[in-house]
């Protein structure tokens, strides 16, 4: 169990979106959910956020009995195997107000699709109090300064499909609205940073989860596509809060031989340097 070592949260403004629950001032208190693959590959990105959490007055609670969300086998048709690893997911984190997650494809398979077991007012509680890290911190925090982050680098930034799409961090390029975007919002609050700008900056990469797998051809020449464009506009850095989007871009950069470099959002708002 982690608890914060801060006071109240420091930055706190009126936000769009979502109401917090939650008084006014008061501390937030959160449960941590680490993807499992973020957990097997990525441990930096689990702790990066665990820390930038916490700069932030964040209570952040680790149920430590967690695992996979049941994501992989939910989307490839096995719901019944799904199943139990959905349960436990739901037993871990029930009671939460908020459950952050740095992943926008666990967070919508947790909102939309934790429908292989009884859907009790204990379940409904935790797919509704779930949110990938970027909205946490962009609607329900408010957060809009991130005095201690530093990233002299040119980034070109990756919204996963799920995220773009499906939690809506940013316009789709086929919607007719008002153009936004949650993670340039964050970001633009990093000295020195600066942006690159694809050329197609909401086409997916290829990764796609299993699709990468039964679709390896099809999956890397997007993949490669999308390296490209972030290359071609001038990106040191791809930024992304989802991590298998950059696993999978990263592998095709290397294959490619291009000098990109990938970093997860959270190590970035943090104060990763490089």
């Amino acid at each position: 169990m982690y608890r914060n070592r801060a006071g109240a949260l420091p930055f706190i403004l009126p936000h769009t979106g979502i109401r917090p629950r939650r008084a006014l001032g008061s501390p937030v208190k959160a449960a941590l959910f680490v993807p499992c693959y973020v957990d097997a590959l990525f441990p930096e990105v689990g702790i990066a956020t665990l820390a930038l959490l916490e700069r932030l007055g964040v209570a952040v609670e680790y149920p430590l009995e967690q695992t996979c969300c049941g994501q992989p086998m939910a989307n490839n048709g096995c719901e019944k195997d799904a199943a139990r690893a959905e349960a436990l997911f739901a037993r871990n984190f029930a009671g939460y107000d908020y459950i952050v997650a740095p992943s926008g494809s666990c967070t919508h398979h947790v909102r939309e699709h934790l429908t292989a077991i009884p859907q009790t007012a204990a379940v409904r509680r935790v797919r509704h109090s779930t949110y990938e890290l970027v909205e946490f911190l962009h609607d329900v925090l408010a957060v809009r300064e991130f005095p201690w982050a530093e990233f002299r680098h040119t980034v070109g930034l990756h919204i996963g499909c799920s995220s773009l799409r499906a939690l809506r961090l940013a316009k789709a390029s086929e919607i007719a609205e008002p153009g936004f975007s949650k993670p340039m919002a964050l970001l633009s609050k990093v000295a020195g940073i600066r942006f690159a700008q694809p050329s197609r900056p909401d086409e997916c990469c290829g990764f796609g989860g299993t699709f990468s797998v039964f679709e390896e051809a099809v999956s890397a020449r997007m993949g490669h596509d999308k390296v490209s464009d972030h290359a071609g506009a001038g990106a040191e850095y791809v930024v992304s809060g989802d991590m298998s989007c950059l696993m999978h871009q990263r592998g095709c950069a290397q294959r490619m031989g291009s000098k990109l470099k990938f970093i997860h959002i959270a190590q970035v708002l943090n104060g990763a340097r490089s």
